[in-house]
């Protein structure tokens, strides 16, 4: 009886390169070039709104200490994401990485609802509603952007 393969009509696909961890997607990104100036403004289009929003709140004599407070606040939340995401990324086993993301996620959020607490506690009322304004416009914003962006392409993008 003759041998019979039952792949030797079939077309094979292109295959597809299997996800590669985080420190080789940035390295490959910076050997690809660094990315255009829209996308850099489309993943900090919150910092943008914040910068805008608070100057136009104190241009028509918002509370200070409130406003403040929400800006400072959100950039320490945004740091503190760059910062943990690094750790995550080289410290947490795959099968783990859901449970530290969540750590982190719930975390910054404590993080801004202390920032609208102190400004309304250490302040006025209007303070830390401004604060909470500012924390909200800044949070929609990035909500959204996610959103629009979808799921990432090959692993957890930061």
């Amino acid at each position: 009886m003759s041998q019979i393969d039952a792949t030797e009509d079939h077309v094979r696909l292109p295959t597809v390169a299997p996800a590669t961890p985080a420190g080789a997607r940035s390295h490959a990104r910076e050997q690809a070039g660094s990315p255009g100036a829209a996308a850099v403004l489309a993943r900090n289009l919150d910092l943008v709104v914040l910068a805008i929003g608070v100057a136009v709140a104190l241009a028509l004599g918002g509370p200070v200490f409130g406003l403040l407070a929400g800006a400072g606040g959100w950039i320490l939340q945004r740091a503190v994401a760059v910062v943990n995401g690094r750790v995550i990324d080289r410290a947490v086993a795959p099968g783990r990485r859901l449970g530290a993301d969540f750590v982190d996620a719930f975390a910054r959020i404590w993080l801004l609802a202390g920032a609208i607490i102190l400004a309304g506690a250490a302040g006025h009322r209007t303070d830390g509603l401004a604060a909470a304004l500012v924390v909200g416009a800044c949070y929609s914003t990035a909500f959204a952007l996610r959103v629009v962006r979808g799921r990432p392409q090959g692993g957890a993008e930061r």
